[in-house]
């Protein structure tokens, strides 16, 4: 009722109706409230919709949900952290962990250390690596890292975070922020200057540690050159990506989505933990539970006249 107080009047007219969302509770107690909205606003109400539990299952609509300190999966598990950068990007890469059954994932936010007992730590994409990187040493979580690798834990690094772990970021051109360069890591030497073209596209390689197929696609401005590149983490039918350390323990590449594959995610956390199987489908998980959703939608939603509606509005006088 307030929002539909606020509104200009231009923008009252273009309404039709509403949805109550994400309701708990007895929907009887509410009954009275759509009476009130009604005499209110004059607007019908087209459904109330309950909590939808298995919702928090899907992929994130937006980094907020990285704001949640709350881990996922279960205790005992294998430990993903991801330390939570201040221009993360391409978050749902970590969907398909956080999805795994035996698998606990942890958001390091600002002013906490990565913990001590992860098994992998995952730098995810940036928007701005250099100025991540800057984030990432004041938080200090790059001496975290490097003890980490000491302990013998894994490091993965995609896309902006497979960039971090280089030698050098360099952005001559003022691409991301100012014109510099930035010192990486320094786990796998290559080096990135942010220049060129932006690459966009779906890709489809072979993982060359496990063997496994994975696709996904690439989203990112610069070229990575070095020596490093001669251990490569992908085989794209001939064109190589990334890099491996020579202890196997620090890799990264520039595809986003490979963790998706199911083959792939299950291979690689079975080197992690002997005898770990992968127990999640996760591209038919998502398939199922978008499938649900939609029953449960169309359980609670007047849908005949959510169309008409729409049909109405559609059609030009």
């Amino acid at each position: 009722v307030g929002t539909h107080a606020l509104l200009t009047d231009s923008e009252r007219g273009l309404l039709r109706g509403y949805i109550v969302n994400k309701f708990r509770g007895d929907q009887r107690l509410f009954d009275p409230a759509l009476d009130i909205i009604r005499d209110r606003t004059a607007m019908p109400c087209f459904g109330v919709v309950p909590w939808f539990e298995s919702a928090r299952l899907l992929p994130a609509e937006d980094a907020m949900a990285l704001e949640r300190p709350a881990e996922t999966g279960l205790s005992g598990a294998i430990h993903v952290a991801v330390p939570r950068l201040a221009r993360i990007s391409n978050f749902d890469d970590l969907d398909p962990l956080g999805a795994e059954p035996g698998v606990t994932v942890t958001i390091v936010q600002p002013g906490d250390p990565i913990p001590g007992d992860a098994d992998i730590v995952l730098l995810p994409g940036s928007k701005a690596v250099r100025a991540d990187l800057a984030v990432l040493r004041a938080e200090g979580w790059d001496i975290d890292i490097r003890a980490h690798v000491r302990r013998g834990g894994i490091v993965v690094g995609l896309c902006g975070g497979y960039q971090m772990l280089g030698n050098s970021v360099a952005d001559p051109e003022g691409i991301e922020g100012p014109t510099g360069t930035s010192e990486g890591l320094g786990m796998l030497d290559v080096d990135t200057v942010l220049a060129g073209n932006k690459t966009l596209s779906e890709a489809e390689a072979i993982e060359a540690g496990t063997g496994a197929t994975v696709r996904g696609y690439e989203m990112h401005m610069g070229v990575t050159t070095g020596p490093g590149l001669a251990r490569p983490m992908l085989d794209f039918g001939g064109r190589m990506d990334g890099a491996v350390s020579p202890d196997g323990r620090v890799m990264g590449c520039y595809l986003h989505g490979l963790f998706a594959a199911d083959e792939f995610r299950a291979a690689f956390l079975s080197r992690i933990r002997s005898g770990h199987v992968a127990g999640a489908a996760y591209d038919s998980q998502v398939e199922t539970i978008l499938d649900r959703l939609a029953a449960h939608l169309e359980a609670h939603v007047d849908l005949d006249r959510l169309l008409a509606v729409s049909s109405a509005a559609s059609t030009p006088e």
